[in-house]
């Protein structure tokens, strides 16, 4: 067997030694030593940490797409997504500049680009205290230059300072899912949230305590990869618990937003029988003697009935020839 996995083709090769190694590829594929647990390890952790940069490039996709589907960010939260952005681009920088394996952060690149438009497309949506286009714009004009300065600051400050804001994640974390957990515990829903978004979070949080600490040992990250798995597990929660139940949603109607319930999941509308039969209202009698007896539930009398005083007016009588 070993004839075989010692000659196999150059690029399968080559791939295998940039993932992990040459000491790992000698030992686990071309001697298939399968024993040997830390290159088992530290293959496992080196997998693990491609399929969350590939996972999390496409992430945030279909949060983004529900909000354009709808034209709506109905449930988000900004400020939870402003300090999550925040996070991300902070933890990028950080394991860009201590020179950390692309697979232990590259998930962060492209989940700091999905959440800047994502901020973007909630500033865009007209909700209730943004009624106007114009406001919209301003927004976002605001929001794309302070990305632009955040970005500057993160690549030009210095390794202490820089440090010290990774630091400063873990409460960034803490306080980028609290608002939208207040939010959906007040709504009793969670409105436009993914829930692929969210289970893929808790499974990449998993993840990346695993790779952490097999290819980094960095305590700084491993303490906010734990708190943000708390977090996550936490909106997961709230996901099963509000599924299916009442939502408040916005329409914008006559150029301002009206609330509305909607029941979901929808029930059948009650079909309207044919016709309605009316229970016998009470009337009064009449007796032979002329008098009026109290009122009781009777059958609607018919006309010429003989307890029953005829209008004054015309008087009908029947033609005798």
């Amino acid at each position: 067997m070993t004839a075989i996995t010692r000659n196999l083709p150059w690029f399968i090769k080559d791939l295998g030694i940039s993932i992990i190694g040459q000491k790992c590829y000698t030992t686990l594929v071309e001697n298939l030593e399968v024993d040997n647990v830390e290159c088992l390890k530290y293959s496992l952790s080196k997998g693990l940490g491609l399929g969350i940069v590939v996972g999390g490039s496409i992430m945030k996709v279909p949060q983004l797409l529900l909000i354009i589907s709808a034209r709506s960010a109905r449930g988000l939260s900004l400020p939870a997504y402003v300090l999550e952005t925040l996070s991300y681009a902070i933890t990028l920088a950080y394991s860009y500049r201590n020179d950390f394996p692309f697979s232990t952060y590259g998930e962060n690149f492209f989940l700091t680009i999905q959440n800047v438009i994502i901020t973007l497309s909630i500033l865009y949506y007209p909700t209730k205290t943004r009624l106007t286009q114009s406001s919209s714009s301003l927004n976002i004009a605001i929001a794309l230059v302070a990305t632009a300065v955040t970005g500057i600051a993160l690549a030009s400050v210095p390794e202490s300072a820089l440090s010290a804001l990774q630091l400063s994640t873990i409460p960034l974390s803490l306080f980028s899912k609290v608002p939208q957990i207040r939010q959906n515990a007040r709504a009793k829903s969670t409105g436009q949230l993914s829930a692929f978004a969210v289970i893929a979070q808790i499974a990449g949080c998993l993840a990346r305590l695993f790779t952490t600490s097999a290819e980094v040992g960095d305590p700084i990250l491993t303490a906010g990869f734990a708190l943000a798995l708390l977090l996550n597990v936490v909106l997961g929660v709230q996901m099963w618990q509000y599924w299916g139940k009442d939502i408040l949603v916005e329409k914008v109607e006559d150029g301002r937003l009206m609330p509305e319930t909607i029941h979901a999941p929808l029930r059948e509308k009650e079909t309207v029988p044919a016709y309605v039969q009316r229970e016998a209202s009470p009337v009064p009698t009449w007796g032979t003697d002329g008098t009026q007896s109290p009122g009781r539930a009777s059958p609607i009398p018919r006309a010429g009935s003989p307890h029953v005083r005829q209008p004054s007016g015309r008087k009908w009588a029947r033609k005798v020839d």
